[in-house]
């Protein structure tokens, strides 16, 4: 380990909504909220496997706006500054309901218990999976198969060094506190971008071909990183748009529907440059960069595989992103 290195602490409400209730949240219709933000990557992961799976009427969603202070994220898009369902200003009531005091970060995607207020989860890596693998019988008609057993080997593999070399790897990058330990990161990234070129070329999706969860977790970096990461987090060796496999296999899932109409172009970059003041201290939000070239053609077709497997697209979104912030 480098001297100055990033370290992300893991430490989530770990308690789990299952279809057994053995945690004494059983599966219910109605009785959950997903708290999001569409500005962070982790939690962007939750609303797309959310709209793939179709579980929006049974699991609503409330959308935090894209910049928090230390006591939390807050509901400021919505009238009065409050969730419509939860009726709180700040993310972090949910989890002093549960746990006053609580010292951990406060973060989402958060599920929360509607009839008690209280934070039942924040374990991110585990909220997707569960949706896959606990909510099937909600799941819509022609839903895909997100974390199919025969894959689940080779899924928990590629989400295990994508997490570590990628996901977080750009804040390893970004926020390094030693040129060591930046440019340790720095490599580390590349690499593994460089890797994942190579395996892209053959197949059209991380896991084969079909979307997996482990696409899903790839794409909602791709898709920030030359709007924040390039600049902002000093990944700086090639934009996304220079990386040829990566960004024709970005646009394919970003023009599959479930993908690029969660995309908040907007709110990501006014979390990254106002939220990060000692990385952006000006506060000045760059005004780029094109996104016209997420809607080109990406010629991924040829690779054959079919996106959604056996199953079929999503409906179009009923909670679309606001006009104008996504892809033009």
């Amino acid at each position: 380990m480098a001297n100055g290195e990033f370290q992300r602490d893991q430490r989530y409400v770990s308690t789990r909504v299952t279809a057994d209730g053995r945690d004494g949240y059983p599966v219910e219709p109605g009785r959950y909220r997903l708290i999001v933000s569409r500005a962070c990557p982790w939690a962007n992961r939750s609303i797309i496997v959310r709209r793939l799976l179709g579980l929006e009427d049974v699991l609503s969603m409330g959308v935090a706006g894209p910049t928090h202070d230390e006591r939390s994220w807050r509901f400021d898009l919505d009238p009065d500054g409050k969730d419509p369902v939860l009726d709180i200003e700040r993310l972090q009531e949910a989890f002093f309901a549960r746990y006053p005091g609580y010292d951990r970060g406060i973060t989402v995607p958060a599920i929360v218990d509607i009839p008690t207020g209280e934070v039942v989860t924040n374990d991110f890596e585990q909220i997707t999976i569960d949706l896959a693998l606990e909510w099937t019988k909600y799941h819509r008609d022609g839903a895909p198969a997100l974390y199919p057993l025969e894959l689940r080997d080779r899924i928990d593999e590629i989400n295990g060094f994508v997490y570590q070399d990628v996901n977080n790897g750009v804040y390893r990058a970004g926020f390094a506190k030693s040129q060591e330990a930046y440019e340790e990161a720095y490599h580390r990234l590349f690499d593994r971008l460089d890797m994942l070129s190579g395996l892209l070329a053959r197949q059209r999706y991380l896991a084969g071909g079909m979307i997996t969860e482990a696409d899903v977790r790839l794409f909602t970096t791709l898709v920030r990183f030359d709007a924040v990461y390039h600049g902002h987090f000093k990944c700086n060796r090639s934009k996304l748009s220079e990386m040829p496999v990566l960004w024709s296999y970005a646009r394919d899932l970003f023009q599959t529907p479930g993908f690029g109409d969660t995309i908040d172009f907007v709110d990501i970059k006014r979390h990254y440059y106002l939220v990060h003041s000692d990385i952006n201290p000006s506060g000045i939000v760059p005004a780029g960069p094109d996104l016209s070239g997420w809607l080109t053609e990406h010629g991924r077709e040829r690779l054959g595989g079919s996106p959604f497997g056996d199953g079929t697209p999503p409906a179009p979104p009923k909670e679309p992103v606001p006009a104008g912030h996504g892809a033009r």
